[in-house]
């Protein structure tokens, strides 16, 4: 279990998923690149990452539709 890996992801979504990407395979896989490498910068590796979360793709990809779907409901 890592706890560092899910509260990067965590961290890494509330900063980095704007709230203009629209929710397609293009901007969750370009998302996903940018929190890998970022990840890689401070030492935590994707698997540290995923072990708890599942797929970071999936995980992104539901941000940006909660994202849409809350800028819609406003």
């Amino acid at each position: 279990m890592s706890t560092r890996g899910t509260d990067f992801l965590c961290r890494w979504i509330s900063t980095n998923v704007p709230e203009t990407a629209g929710a397609d395979i293009i901007s969750a896989a370009e998302l996903t690149q940018k929190l890998f490498a970022g990840a890689k910068a401070i030492g935590i590796s994707s698997v540290e990452i995923e072990e708890d979360t599942g797929s970071v793709y999936e995980t992104i990809l539901d941000a940006i539709v909660r994202s849409d779907a809350e800028g819609e409901a406003e």
